[in-house]
């Protein structure tokens, strides 16, 4: 007979610090690895459509989407737009990791849409449905830990009128 050991989240009667949940719930370690990737990946994928030193951005816009370009406005300058998107996107799941997963989900299938309609970029616009089904396993996990979000958590901190401090 085989003996079989799980860790489970901390039960509600018991309160584990971030560091001692790091250290034994999967659960809460993948929740912070995701977050920290769709910190980091958005923030500086977004920084980088200003710098073009990872690849000329502007070659991965999808003519037929012209159409949703105001006025004049070229190619090269929609970029830098796509790149203040992406930045405030990652600050997103870094402050409120429930709604900024989401946002960067929504993203991502924008997108795959302008990888497809570019018609030769098929190959990363799967590498982008994983990222799309990672970000909504954020999401769920988001969920999963509450206090996690930093405005949530901070509010959750202050007393309330007519509490009494701990």
């Amino acid at each position: 007979m085989t003996q079989q050991t799980t860790v489970t989240p901390a039960d509600a009667s018991v309160r584990l610090s971030t560091k001692q949940r790091l250290k034994v719930d999967p659960g809460f370690q993948a929740f912070w690895a995701l977050r920290i990737g769709f910190t980091l990946l958005p923030i500086l994928m977004g920084a980088d459509k200003f710098a073009h030193m990872l690849t000329n951005w502007d070659r991965y816009y999808a003519p037929r989407l012209d159409w949703l370009l105001p006025g004049s406005m070229s190619v090269h300058t929609a970029m830098y737009v796509v790149g203040v998107i992406e930045i405030v996107a990652g600050l997103v799941v870094l402050l409120e990791p429930r709604i900024g997963s989401i946002l960067v989900a929504g993203w991502l299938v924008g997108i795959m849409v302008d990888l497809l309609l570019l018609s030769h970029n098929g190959d990363i616009a799967l590498r982008d449905f994983g990222l799309f089904l990672a970000a909504l396993t954020l999401a769920r996990l988001a969920w999963a830990f509450p206090e996690s979000g930093i405005v949530r958590a901070t509010a959750a901190r202050r007393p309330t009128v007519g509490s009494s401090p701990k």
